[in-house]
């Protein structure tokens, strides 16, 4: 690991040692072997994230790491070099000094030609890079024989990584961005209002796709009171809309539009023509369009067309947020707000960095929950586990070779399809056909009667008083089962409020079978008090610890 600096000193100076301003408090601690990760200043124009926040910086100390910023890289971020330096990282005057005495580097943007000049061999980055509209920053990248890690490329199928999935974090980002940009671009409210002075009408807003972008945009503009319109070529995002309180739109055309990975896929010309047509019916009667729909290695597909700009009302908004892309719309200019036929055009392409704050915070968690992985023993040394599906598609570089693109991960069998072959296979060794079939007539007559026969024998032997509670306990077993086997199992958990009620009366019938204690003692056999007794608190502890659960599940849908 480096740890000294090279910029003209005298021999054996550490400048940066050398400043008791950018001591590391925790270093001491540190590990011996720790690497020290740099996060250098944005140079992107524009960009106003950064890779790390103080919060984190405290959070990559205690794996063990050393942590390294550029002065003035939390500037645009409202992060001042002394919350950096309060929690324990150096602070580092230029580029040229953080890369040469960085194992490791968090940035946001995809380095630029210079900096990867700055790199030295055997380090690592860690960054959006694009793998596939970069090819020859891939080259570069390996002829400097170092390790790279692509944000961008993290599978995002595995569940597992979720908690890595920066896209998904600056998607949520951007679509609340693009509504607030569409707000301040439209010249009336967003709800209706009815005042002294008239009636207002409520914005009509139409998004079309409805991703992570499309879904925050939906939840914020229905948020500011408007009317909010969405479609999607996935066809199981309609609830999702509706669940956000956006209509969902169908196109009349027939077509899973699902790509996998989270995206669309390219749809037949069709479709697209129906979808057109529905886009041009749109555009005559909202207020604002937001479009979001972006396909992995492709140019942005043209949803607006000059026409339907033409046809859209006067001061209506269109904010295309796969502007970097191309632009949904024809008219688009990349990095622009520009104002054609009456409609305002908004093609900014830096809608997570004018949330330089939020982003950046949410952007640092994901590349510690990253680090988390590459460092499971906290030594402050990562180790790119090659045989791990999430690292391996990750890692777009390795010590100099590229590895782009990763064989897709081995996810887990479905459990149903996976429990239908061994049934399969037991239901035709036994000759009873596929276990789809129901149950044969000679096999129903046997249960039945087996069922039948346990009846009569208790009823023959049993007190009659106990079959009255008997025929109550089987008939309350066979609807609880039915009840729960006929709700599915992602409403399980509101389930519980009916089991709660059962429960009560479980407790209601313990308390009549349960006497004065001091009279239980005294009796002969007093089992039955006792089991009445455990009842009651097994009760209790059903009845209360359910309902704590079911109200907070219901407090996530409440604002």
């Amino acid at each position: 690991m480096q740890t000294g600096v090279s910029t003209g000193t005298a021999p054996g100076t550490n400048p940066i040692a050398a400043d008791p301003k950018s001591a590391i408090p925790t270093a001491e601690g540190a590990p011996k072997n720790a690497q020290r990760i740099g996060v250098p200043t944005e140079v992107f124009p524009g960009e106003k994230r950064v890779a790390t926040v103080p919060e984190v910086v405290g959070k990559l100390i205690k794996l063990g790491f050393l942590v390294s910023v550029q002065s003035g890289a939390g500037d645009a971020a409202n992060v001042s070099d002394e919350a950096y330096r309060a929690v324990g990282a150096t602070i580092v005057p230029d580029a040229a000094q953080l890369w040469a005495t960085s194992d490791i580097v968090f940035k946001v943007r995809a380095p630029t030609t210079d900096e990867v000049g700055l790199m030295h061999e055997g380090g690592t980055l860690i960054s959006f890079i694009w793998p596939a509209q970069n090819p020859e920053l891939m080259q570069q990248l390996a002829a400097k024989k170092v390790t790279v890690l692509a944000i961008d490329a993290l599978p995002r199928m595995l569940s597992r990584a979720q908690k890595m999935d920066a896209l998904t974090s600056m998607a949520g980002v951007t679509g609340y961005r693009a509504v607030i940009e569409a707000a301040n671009a439209f010249g009336r409210f967003f709800n209706g209002q009815i005042t002294a002075a008239g009636k207002v009408p409520p914005a009509k807003v139409f998004i079309a796709g409805a991703g992570v972008a499309g879904l925050a945009a939906i939840g914020t503009a229905a948020g500011l009171g408007a009317i909010v319109r969405a479609n999607d070529t996935r066809a199981e995002v309609a609830d999702q809309v509706k669940s956000l309180g956006g209509e969902f739109v169908k196109v009349e055309y027939e077509e899973e539009g699902g790509g996998g990975g989270g995206y669309a896929k390219v749809m037949s010309e069709g479709f697209q023509q129906a979808q057109r047509d529905m886009y041009a019916k749109q555009a005559k009667e909202v207020d604002i369009i937001i479009t979001t729909a972006l396909i992995p290695g492709k140019p942005a597909p043209k949803l607006i067309t000059a026409d339907m700009v033409k046809s859209m009302k006067p001061g209506s908004v269109i904010v295309d947020m796969a502007a970097e892309q191309g632009g949904n719309c024809e008219l688009t200019e990349p990095g622009q707000s520009v104002v054609k036929h009456g409609v305002t055009i908004v093609g900014y392409t830096d809608l997570a960095s004018r949330l330089s704050t939020q982003s950046s915070t949410l952007y640092a968690t994901n590349l510690f929950r990253l680090a988390e992985e590459l460092c499971k023993s906290k030594d402050g040394v990562i180790n790119v586990n090659m045989e791990d599906d999430a690292i391996r598609g990750l890692t777009v570089v390795n010590q100099g070779s590229i590895t782009w693109p990763a064989p897709a991960p081995k996810l887990p069998a479905a459990p149903v399809a996976a429990a239908a072959k061994p049934m399969a296979a037991t239901a035709a060794k036994k000759g009873h056909g596929a276990p789809s079939e129901p149950m044969s007539g000679n096999k129903l007559a046997i249960m039945f009667g087996v069922a039948a026969a346990l009846f009569w024998l208790i009823g023959a032997n049993a007190p009659k008083e106990f079959m009255s509670h008997f025929t109550v306990f089987v008939l309350a077993c066979f609807v609880g089962y039915m009840v729960v086997w006929n709700v599915k199992p992602a409403l399980h958990t509101p389930l519980m409020s009916v089991t709660n009620a059962i429960s009560s009366i479980i407790a209601i019938g313990a308390l009549v079978q349960i006497s004065p204690m001091a009279d239980a003692l005294s009796r002969p056999n007093s089992l039955i008090t006792w089991v009445a007794a455990a009842a009651i608190v097994l009760t209790a502890i059903n009845m209360f610890g359910g309902f704590a659960v079911t109200q907070r599940m219901l407090a996530m849908f409440r604002k």
